[in-house]
């Protein structure tokens, strides 16, 4: 394997640990308004906080993954970063506009003084986390399909290319994907009040998601999605992703919350695995012309020798926090732990 790849494995490694914990806090934020209950009721604050509570003591320890993805992006693959960043440009703003706007709402909702208050912190906090999963599977989406590259190596994203109907359905299916995510993390985590609503709304997600997924595979099918290059291994990641759906749903519709979490998560993780193991030796496929390499996206190799140190501590500092953490606040939501907002 060479250093490139292992750099692109790394990456991709980033990435994914990012939608699986990014991802179940945005799950967990579209649903809130919709998760409360008894259970969920303590003094001074409304049941509808029940959500919120359970992804609280991780909330914003997980945006560590994107940091350091953007960081390999930056020192690993600096051509592959310049394009992207310039072409995706109004996506990553608006990527960035939903999680500012999120973690505030959701860390000043809980001093709103009157009903009509909260509900527009509600409203905020909703948005924080739409926002952020409908613009992932916007980027995956076309990712996919491929971006119309420049003989320079630039490109730029125009409406026609974001609001085609395989991407529109990447972003819709990332969406339901995400809360479906955040719905089985809730009903892991919640009391059995919460967790009861949780199940019931996650096995609808799920199906919601497996049925919007299939719109993108009959466009590919048809010859107007995807641009794979790898088509078995592509064949392959899908059919792993229809079992992952598959199979959470069955769990979580049976109430077993732990192994439903885990198929959620790896339900998230596939689609960084289609775009990267499906276009590989590419890691950029052109609508319009020649795509861009792994050789030609990667610093030079003196370059990726230097950043191995920074790759040997990154990761495993990354992992013994994040252990460290869920070992800290393992069990469910009430009285184990307090309401952090």
């Amino acid at each position: 394997m060479s250093l490139e790849t292992v750099w692109l494995v790394l990456l991709g490694l980033l990435l994914a640990g990012y939608f699986v914990l990014g991802g179940y806090d945005y799950g967990a934020q579209m649903l809130h308004p919709l998760l409360g209950g008894q259970d969920g009721q303590e003094a001074g604050r409304t049941g509808g906080n029940a959500a919120l509570d359970a992804i609280a003591p991780f909330f914003l320890g997980n945006e560590v993954w994107l940091v350091a993805f953007t960081g390999v992006l930056f020192g690993a693959f600096p051509h592959l970063e310049g394009s992207l960043l310039s072409g995706l440009y109004p996506l990553i703003v608006a990527i960035l506009v939903g999680l500012v706007v999120g973690n505030a709402a959701v860390q000043l909702g809980g001093r709103a003084r009157s009903v009509r208050g909260r509900r527009r912190w509600d409203a905020l906090i909703v948005f924080g986390g739409a926002v952020p999963a409908v613009c992932w599977g916007l980027v995956v989406g076309l990712l996919l399909h491929g971006v119309p590259r420049r003989a320079d190596g630039s490109f730029h994203i125009g409406f026609g290319d974001v609001f085609s109907p395989f991407v529109l359905a990447c972003g819709v299916t990332a969406a339901l994907l995400f809360a479906a995510h955040g719905a089985a993390f809730v009903a892991l985590r919640s009391a059995p009040g919460v967790a009861s609503d949780a199940r019931r709304l996650g096995t609808a997600l799920l199906r919601a998601a497996g049925a919007a997924g299939a719109l993108p595979l009959l466009l590919t099918l048809f010859g107007a999605g995807a641009s794979m290059g790898n088509r078995a291994t592509s064949a392959i990641t899908v059919a792993l992703l229809a079992a992952a759906l598959a199979t959470a749903w069955w769990y979580l519709s049976h109430g077993h919350h732990r192994r439903a979490f885990a198929a959620t998560c790896a339900a998230t993780v596939l689609p960084v695995v289609l775009v990267g193991a499906g276009h590989y030796p590419y890691v950029l496929i052109s609508s319009s012309g020649p795509g861009m390499t792994l050789q030609q996206a990667a610093a030079d190799t003196a370059s990726l020798k230097i950043l191995i140190a920074f790759g040997v501590v990154l990761v495993p500092v990354i992992l013994a926090y994040q252990t460290w953490s869920w070992w800290a606040f393992r069990g469910r939501t009430g009285r184990r732990h307090p309401s952090y907002f």
